[in-house]
C-alpha cells in the first residue's frame, strides 16, 4: 500500500494543476446537482417494523386526515384572566377560522368546542391544527399563514405557543457559526503547532473543500430521500475534523522531510506513502464504523452513517491526492516559519528539534515518563475513567420534547404552558387506532376501556372512519418519563380488553409512542452492531498490525473512551450539571446517542490508534527493545495526535453553540470522546500497557507471517528502497520525522 500511495501522490505533485483542475470540476459539479436537485432536509422518520409505524401506516391508508402532520396551538392568559372572557374567546375563535383557511389545513378544531380542550383553571386552551401533508411537505409559506392567522388572538391579549410533529420553526436551522468558530481555533491551534501561516491554512482549505462537496451531495440526495438535520451536521463535523487531521499528520511528514534537505517532490511523496498508509487504515475503520449504523434498522440513523461515511471518504480522497497538490504548489515556502523578536528562529528550532532530535520533544520526556511509571499510571488512568463512566449507568433514554428545548423556543413555552395548565400527559397524547370498528357505540366502549387504565387521565374518540377507530389517550405523565413507557407497554399487553370482543386489532402509535419504539430499537440493534462493528474493525487492525494483542487494546481503549464520555454526558444534560455552566437544558438522554458515539468514537479512536502504535511497531522493528520502542512511537507521534485531538475537539465543541439540544449533546459527546481517548487512552493507557507487556504484544503465530500479507503500515520497506535509491543525494536524512 505505501508505495501505491507514493506513486498516487507523485503523480498528483507532478499533474497538480490537472488534479486542481478536477477536484475543482468535482465542486462546481456538486454545486450544480445540489441547485437542480431542490433537495432539502427532512425530520420526518419511520421505523419500520415497530407498532407506532404500523399505526402510522393504518391512517395513511384509511384516515388520511390523522396521517399528516399536525400542530398543537396553546392559547394562554394572564393570571386573573380567562380564555373564556368574551374578548379573549373571540380573539381565538377568529384566529381558529382563520386558520381552516391556510393552504394544507384539513382541520382546525375550535377548543370551546372539543371536550376536555380548555383547562380546568381557565387560563389556557388547546387548539388542534391537522394537515394534508406529512411533516416534511408542510411549506414554510403555510407556516408563516398560520402565524399570521392567530393575529386576532394575540391582538386580544392571548399569549400564543405552537408545539406538535410541525410548527412555525419546527425545523433546525444550521448556522455557520459553530463551523467559523471550529475553523478559527483550529488555525490557531495549527499555526501555534507548526508555527507558519501557509502551513497551518493548508489542511483547513482543503478540509473545507471536501466539506463544501459533502453537503452539496447530501443536499441532492436529500431529493429521493429524507436526510434529518443532524445528519448534515454530523458529516460536516467529521468532514473538517478528519480533514484537517489528516491533512496534518501527512504535512508534520512532508514538512520534516523538507527540513531534512530532501526535494519537495520526493518529500511529498515520502510523506504519502509512510503516514499516508496510516491515514488509509485509520480513515477505513471510522468508514467501516460509521456504515455500521446502518445494522440497528432505522432508516434515518443509516442515512446519517452513509453520509458521515461519505464525508470522510471524500476528506481520505483529498487528503491522499489534492493535498500534495497544493503542496507542491506551495513549494519550500511551506517551511517559512514565524519569527518574534522575544523569540527569533525559535519555531524553525522547534521543527528541526523533532526532525532530527525527537527525543528531545515533550512528547518523548512525557512518554518516557508513563513507561517509568507505567503501572502507577495505569491505575490513576483506569480510576479516573472509571469514575467518569459512573453516571452512564443511570442514563434515561429517550427523544427530545419541548421541555428538553431552551425556553427562547416556542415549543418550550407550549411544553411548560401545558403542563401547567392541562397536566403534563397533554404533551404527550397517545394515538390508539383499531380496526374493524363501524360504529360509534363500539368506539365510545372500546375508548371508555382505554381510559380505565391506570395512568389514563383521558380517553375519547376522535372518529370513526372506513372501518376504523382513532383514540385519543392522555397519560397522567409526560411524554419522556417511564411511567409513560410503562403505560404503552401495559396498553398493547391489554389490547384484547380493550377491543372487549370485538375481534378488532389494537395499535398503540402517535409520537410518544413512536419515539419510545424507537428506543426500543436502538436498545435491541445495539449488541448486534458492536458485535458486527468491532469485529470488522477487529480485522482490519489484525491485518494493519499483524497482531491480535493491539486491536484487543485498541477495543479495550474504546470502551473506556465512550463510557466516560457517556457518563459526562449523562450528568451535564440529564442530570443538569452543565445547565448553568454550559447554558444546557436538563433532558433525557437522546436515544440514538449511544449507537453514534460507539461508531464514531471507535472509529476516531482506532485513529490515533493507528498513529501512535504503527510509530511504536516501526522502532520496535528497527531496534527490538519493546520499551524503548513505546518511548520513541509515542515521543513521534505525541506532537501529531495532540493537535489533531485539539482540532477535532475544538470542531466538535463549536457545535455547543447550536441552539439545538441534540446537535448541542451530539456535540459535546463527540469533543468529550475525543478529548478523552486521546490524552487519556492512547497517549497514556496505551503506552503504559504495552511497556508492561513488552515485546510479547508483537507476538503473531508462524502460519499469520505465511498467509497474511504484510500492508507495510510504518512504511519501512518504501523507506529502505527509498534511501537506497537517493543514498548520496539525502545522506543527511537518516534521521526520522516526527509525524
Amino acid at each position: 500500500m505505501s508505495t501505491f500511495l507514493f506513486r498516487l501522490a507523485r503523480w498528483s505533485f507532478d499533474h497538480r494543476r490537472v488534479v486542481l483542475l478536477l477536484w475543482i470540476v468535482v465542486a462546481a459539479g456538486a454545486i450544480a446537482l445540489s441547485a437542480a436537485s431542490g433537495g432539502k432536509e427532512s425530520d420526518n422518520f419511520t421505523i419500520p417494523g415497530t407498532e407506532s409505524q404500523r399505526a402510522a401506516n393504518l391512517l395513511t391508508e384509511k384516515v388520511p386526515a390523522f396521517s399528516g402532520g399536525q400542530t398543537q396551538i396553546v392559547f394562554a392568559v394572564p393570571a386573573g384572566q380567562k380564555v373564556t372572557d368574551a374578548g379573549p374567546k373571540a380573539g381565538i375563535e377568529a384566529a381558529v377560522a382563520n386558520i381552516a383557511k391556510v393552504p394544507q389545513v384539513v382541520s382546525a378544531s375550535n377548543p370551546f368546542a372539543a371536550a376536555g380542550a380548555v383547562s380546568p383553571n381557565g387560563r389556557a386552551a388547546l387548539g388542534q391544527v391537522l394537515y394534508n401533508a406529512v411533516p416534511a411537505s408542510v411549506t414554510d409559506a403555510t407556516l408563516d399563514k398560520l402565524q399570521a392567522a392567530v393575529a386576532p388572538a394575540e391582538a386580544a391579549g392571548v399569549q400564543v405557543e405552537y408545539s406538535g410533529s410541525v410548527y412555525p420553526g419546527w425545523l433546525t436551522k444550521l448556522s455557520e457559526l459553530p463551523e467559523l468558530i471550529g475553523l478559527v481555533i483550529a488555525f490557531c491551534i495549527l499555526a501555534i503547532a507548526l508555527g507558519a501561516a501557509l502551513a497551518a491554512a493548508l489542511p483547513i482549505v482543503t478540509a473545507i473543500v471536501g466539506v463544501l462537496i459533502t453537503t452539496m451531495l447530501i443536499t441532492a440526495l436529500a431529493s429521493v430521500v429524507d436526510v434529518a438535520s443532524a445528519s448534515t451536521t454530523v458529516a460536516i463535523m467529521l468532514g473538517l475534523s478528519c480533514g484537517i487531521d489528516y491533512g496534518l499528520f501527512i504535512l508534520l511528514r512532508h514538512r520534516n522531510n523538507l527540513v531534512l534537505g530532501m526535494d519537495v517532490g520526493d518529500a511529498v511523496a515520502l510523506a504519502a506513502g509512510t503516514a499516508g498508509s496510516s491515514v488509509v487504515f485509520a480513515g477505513l475503520t471510522v468508514i467501516v464504523a460509521l456504515c455500521g449504523l446502518a445494522l440497528a434498522g432505522i432508516p434515518f440513523l443509516a442515512v446519517m452513517g452513509l453520509t458521515a461515511a461519505g464525508a470522510v471518504f471524500i476528506a481520505l480522497l483529498i487528503a491522499l491526492t489534492l493535498l500534495p497538490a497544493v503542496l507542491g504548489f506551495a513549494g519550500t515556502k511551506i517551511t517559512r516559519f514565524f519569527n518574534t523578536r522575544l523569540r527569533p528562529g525559535h519555531h524553525r528550532k522547534v521543527a528541526e528539534t523533532a526532525a532530527r532530535e525527537p527525543h528531545r520533544t515533550f512528547g518523548a520526556r512525557w512518554a518516557r515518563f508513563v513507561v517509568r511509571w507505567n503501572i502507577p499510571v495505569l491505575i490513576v488512568g483506569l480510576c479516573f475513567m472509571g469514575v467518569l463512566a459512573i453516571p452512564a449507568f443511570h442514563a434515561h433514554l429517550g427523544l427530545p420534547s419541548g421541555s428538553s428545548k431552551p425556553t427562547s423556543d416556542t415549543s418550550r413555552r407550549a411544553y411548560d404552558l401545558t403542563a401547567e395548565n392541562f397536566g403534563p400527559g397533554y404533551n404527550g397524547p397517545l394515538t390508539i387506532v383499531a380496526e374493524p370498528v363501524t360504529s360509534a357505540q363500539t368506539a365510545q366502549s372500546m375508548a371508555a376501556a382505554v381510559a380505565k387504565e391506570p395512568g389514563i387521565a383521558s380517553a375519547a374518540p376522535l372518529v370513526v372512519q372506513n372501518g376504523v377507530v382513532v383514540i385519543r389517550a392522555i397519560p397522567t405523565t409526560g411524554p419522556n418519563d417511564q411511567a409513560t413507557a410503562d403505560l404503552v407497554n401495559r396498553l398493547r399487553d391489554d389490547r384484547t380488553a380493550i377491543a372487549g370482543g370485538t375481534g378488532a386489532s389494537v395499535l398503540v402509535g402517535g409520537l410518544t409512542a413512536s419515539n419510545i419504539d424507537t428506543s426500543n430499537k436502538l436498545s435491541g440493534a445495539l449488541p448486534i452492531f458492536l458485535i458486527a462493528v468491532i469485529g470488522l474493525a477487529f480485522l482490519l487492525l489484525t491485518f494493519a498490525f499483524r497482531t491480535i494483542l493491539v486491536p484487543l487494546k485498541s477495543i479495550v481503549g474504546f470502551l473506556l473512551s465512550v463510557a466516560a464520555a457517556s457518563g459526562l454526558e449523562v450528568a451535564l444534560f440529564q442530570w443538569g450539571w452543565g445547565e448553568k455552566l454550559l447554558g444546557i437544558t436538563k433532558g433525557e438522554t437522546i436515544s440514538f446517542l449511544p449507537i453514534i458515539m460507539l461508531a464514531i468514537i471507535f472509529g476516531l479512536s482506532s485513529d490515533y490508534e493507528v498513529f501512535v502504535v504503527s510509530r511504536i511497531k516501526e522502532s520496535f522493528t528497527k531496534t527490538g527493545h519493546a520499551r524503548q520502542a513505546v518511548v520513541e512511537g509515542t515521543g513521534h507521534s505525541a506532537r501529531a495526535v495532540t493537535a489533531a485531538a485539539l482540532i477535532m475537539f475544538a470542531i466538535f465543541a463549536a457545535f455547543m453553540f447550536a441552539h439545538d439540544p441534540i446537535i448541542k449533546a451530539i456535540g459535546f459527546s463527540f469533543a468529550a470522546g475525543v478529548l478523552l481517548d486521546a490524552f487519556v487512552v492512547r497517549l497514556t493507557l496505551v503506552p503504559a500497557v504495552m511497556a508492561i507487556a513488552g515485546a510479547r504484544f508483537w507476538y503473531h503465530p508462524q502460519w499469520f507471517a505465511k498467509y497474511v500479507p504484510d500492508p507495510d503500515i510504518e512504511g519501512e520497506r518504501l523507506e529502505e528502497r527509498f534511501n537506497a535509491e537517493h543514498e548520496v543525494q539525502y545522506a543527511a536524512a537518516a534521521p526520522r520525522d516526527s509525524a
